[in-house]
């Protein structure tokens, strides 16, 4: 009999994922920032699609043309639309994004998991990894190993970047399974017969997910801003585009001394949009997973 609240407990810890979904997409500040950011992928994909492979070379347009109906958003010193480059340059970033998120993510899950609930040497270990690497400053490395690995294409750039974020939440997801794993439900799942990645995956990993899908946007906008970053500084994909490439041949081609505003204020501009739409997306998320903040609002 004192085993059924325990059930009904399990039964409801399995239910916040779909209530979160929907509480999810009723958040503004969510549904903006996606609708923002869907909308600047889709149109550079389309665009992309619909562009003559002609256009993208060098020499296709009047060099150092200012916006205009023809090029809405004016051509740089080689004769290049900007314009163009953006169809290029915004699925790249968002590429780049992505997978150091995803990678990020999941490997600290992962480790986080594995630390926080087999405990033992298994923690005292990863404990240990985790925090080595929250005490190397990653930027610094970053740049090392950017400069060091010679035409870094988009992939190998996002996977460096991911490589160094997965100590923070492999942090944060420890301390949440050292608490949950104490809990009424876990101690029915092991009576059950379910054995450690059981667990983890259909017991404790729901708990988890609001706040992973927020830590996973807030990795994106991360990962997004050191590449940008790192392209800047010259270090980035350079026989690839991606906004923070753009603004690197803007500077470097001297477009601030030429008083070409539109070639390098273009790609910040929509560099700042794609932040405030991820940024959006975070707050939404945070508001619908952190009952507190869904308290005050």
């Amino acid at each position: 009999m004192a085993v059924m609240p325990l059930q009904g407990q399990v039964a409801a810890s399995q239910r916040p994922p779909q209530g979160f979904l929907a509480r999810l997409v009723r958040n503004r500040r969510f549904t903006i920032g996606m609708a923002l950011f869907l909308a600047m992928l889709l149109a550079a994909l389309f665009a992309s699609l619909s562009i003559d492979p002609s256009m993208r070379r060098a020499g296709a347009f009047l060099p150092r043309r200012a916006p205009s109906a023809e090029v809405w958003f004016g051509t740089d010193s080689l004769g290049r639309s900007i314009g163009v480059q953006l169809t290029e340059a915004i699925p790249n970033s968002i590429q780049v994004g992505l997978i150091a998120a995803t990678v990020g993510t999941l490997l600290g899950a992962l480790i986080g998991f594995a630390s926080g609930y087999f405990g033992g040497w298994v923690d005292a270990i990863l404990r240990v990894l985790i925090d080595v690497f929250l005490s190397v400053p990653s930027l610094l490395f970053l740049i090392l190993i950017a400069s060091l690995v010679r035409g870094v294409s988009v992939t190998a750039m996002a996977l460096i970047i991911g490589i160094f974020a997965w100590a923070w939440p492999a942090r944060q997801v420890r301390a949440q399974v050292l608490s949950l794993k104490e809990r009424g439900f876990v101690e029915v799942a092991r009576m059950s017969g379910m054995v450690g990645m059981e667990i983890i995956v259909i017991e404790l990993m729901p708990h988890m997910l609001p706040w992973l899908g927020a830590n996973f946007v807030n990795a994106f906008i991360s990962a997004v801003l050191a590449e940008s970053g790192l392209s800047i500084l010259g270090l980035g994909p350079q026989r690839e585009m991606t906004l923070g490439m753009m603004i690197f041949w803007a500077l470097n081609y001297g477009a601030i001394l030429q008083n070409l505003w539109w070639w390098w204020a273009t790609p910040v501009i929509v560099l700042m949009i794609l932040f405030l739409s991820l940024y959006l997306v975070h707050l939404g998320f945070d508001e619908v997973a952190n009952p507190r903040l869904r308290t005050e609002g």
